[in-house]
């Protein structure tokens, strides 16, 4: 049984290492944050920890701490959300669960395992961002339009689109909820890495019955 001093140490060592990735994912305004990476952090390093010391000794330390790595799915699963063709919530989830490993490592006093792992995770979400959005999957966007319904709208934001040679890859057409007689259409496209931004905007603005239109990325 390890001190106080070395319990609390874990504990708090475990809710720093949490906290570091959950700013991450907090500041990407992601469904999982700051507070939930530290409960599952902490929580894993209690759990851990009363595997191995607060169990009797004919026990298998490793029977409750295996219930976390199974468990923890029931809550990435609540972080994942499916809009169209479009799967958001995949990295919140993994990040959730590894830091539910990275609180059973530093629970069991492996913290350089718990430490190297979680500096590969901030790696990871922050410097990785960037590259796999720009350069692997930057392609792919949601772009929401908000227009009248009319005849051959579609056709000419279509028009628009292969002008700067953008394909469409899904279409999501609702009625507008706080404006009679418009409707708020999704489209899922895939566009040239380098295209300019503002010149699609107000080329798709400029098309007949447009009012808003706003871009959202396909990360998670």
């Amino acid at each position: 049984m390890p001190s106080n001093m070395y319990i609390v140490f874990r504990l708090l060592l475990s809710a720093f290492v949490g906290g570091a990735i959950g700013i991450e994912r907090e500041a990407n305004r992601r469904p999982a944050g700051l507070r939930t990476h530290i409960l599952v952090s902490v929580g894993s390093t209690l759990i851990m920890m009363v595997s191995l010391y607060a169990m009797p000794a004919s026990a298998d330390p490793s029977r409750i701490a295996a219930q976390v790595v199974s468990g923890i799915g029931f809550l990435g699963a609540g972080t994942i959300i499916i809009t169209g063709n479009i799967v958001k919530g995949l990295t919140t989830a993994a990040s959730l669960w590894v830091c539910a490993g990275i609180g059973l490592a530093i629970g069991s006093g492996y913290y350089v395992a718990g430490l190297v792992t979680a500096a590969i995770v901030l790696i990871s979400l922050v410097a990785l961002s960037k590259f796999e959005k720009n350069i692997l999957r930057g392609a792919n966007k949601l772009i929401n339009i908000r227009a009248e319904d009319r005849a051959g709208l579609l056709g000419e934001i279509g028009t628009v689109f292969g002008i700067y040679d953008i394909s469409i890859r899904n279409i999501e057409i609702d009625d507008a909820k706080e404006d009679k007689g418009y409707i708020d259409i999704k489209f899922f496209i895939r566009r040239p890495l380098h295209i300019d931004t503002k010149a699609l905007y107000d080329s798709i603005l400029g098309v007949k019955s447009v009012k808003t239109m706003s871009f959202d990325d396909e990360s998670d």
